[in-house]
């Protein structure tokens, strides 16, 4: 057999070649021997590597929302997310936007110490900068899958879907449909957490999650627990088959919607 030794899977050589021991009688006893396997039978063990995840969130911390509480539930998600991170190779980084830009807070990480070392003191208020909070995510997913062919990013967003910020003075909802669209187009999964009041709700948050292919969820309550169900949930899914929280309402697309089927505010951003 060509390699190294340990890649010889014995259980399954031997599985092989059990049933030719009958035939093989007269040569076990010729060789006095209990068992005759040939080259024929081996088996090679086929190692198969898991592929790690990074769970990146993505949240608004303008004042356009509750954006301490937003704080809070998402420090308690991440934190519990890296407790079991480790055996899993998984990695969790954060993402916030507010006033004219976006900044990587926690850099996809393992380490729960270094999590709480860079999550202790966030700022939030000011304007929201949305399509500056997508692009960032965009360019660390990318980066990391660089570094790491094998991870599979999981963004969450937790947004209204308003933006009023530019980074390159298109108007700003326009500018993030197309970001959205790169997002889309570069196969990088999604959920979008509509953090939007149900009696104020303009329906821009569901417009984002289709313009991303991704679900839409509506959380009854935000809580650390909430959102660590939510991502487990949609890890243990298939691409493309969301998986509503428990106690919570799916509103989203489920990765079917095409580009020419935004409607609102991001359709004009998602026209070539």
């Amino acid at each position: 057999m060509v390699g190294r030794p340990e890649d010889l899977a014995f259980d399954a050589t031997f599985r092989t070649a059990a049933p030719y021991q009958r035939r093989r009688s007269s040569e076990r006893a010729e060789r006095k021997l209990a068992f005759v396997v040939k080259r024929r039978d081996f088996q090679k063990k086929v190692r198969v590597r898991r592929s790690a995840n990074l769970v990146l969130f993505v949240v608004d911390a303008s004042w356009s929302m509750a954006a301490a509480e937003r704080m809070e539930a998402t420090k308690g998600a991440i934190l519990s997310l890296l407790h079991d991170a480790y055996q899993r190779r998984d990695q969790v980084g954060l993402v916030v936007f507010q006033r004219e830009e976006a900044r990587i807070v926690l850099a996809p990480t393992s380490s729960v110490e270094l999590a709480q070392q860079h999550l202790r003191n966030i700022p939030v208020g000011g304007k929201t900068p949305l399509s500056a909070g997508l692009l960032t995510a965009y360019r660390v997913c990318m980066a990391s899958q660089r570094r790491n062919p094998e991870i599979t990013p999981l963004i969450i967003i937790l947004t209204d879907g308003a933006g009023n910020v530019s980074v390159t003075g298109m108007p700003p909802q326009q500018e993030a449909g197309k970001v959205a669209l790169m997002m889309h187009d570069s196969h990088l999964r999604t959920i979008v957490i509509n953090m939007e009041h149900p009696a104020f709700d303009r329906g821009l948050a569901q417009e984002l999650a289709n313009a991303l292919g991704g679900p839409c969820y509506t959380l009854p309550e935000l809580k650390a627990e909430t959102l660590v169900q939510t991502v487990r949930q949609e890890l243990s899914s298939k691409p493309g088959d969301a998986a509503s929280p428990p106690g919570s309402a799916s509103r989203g697309g489920t990765g079917s919607s095409q580009p020419g089927d935004t409607p609102g505010a991001f359709a004009s951003g998602l026209r070539p």
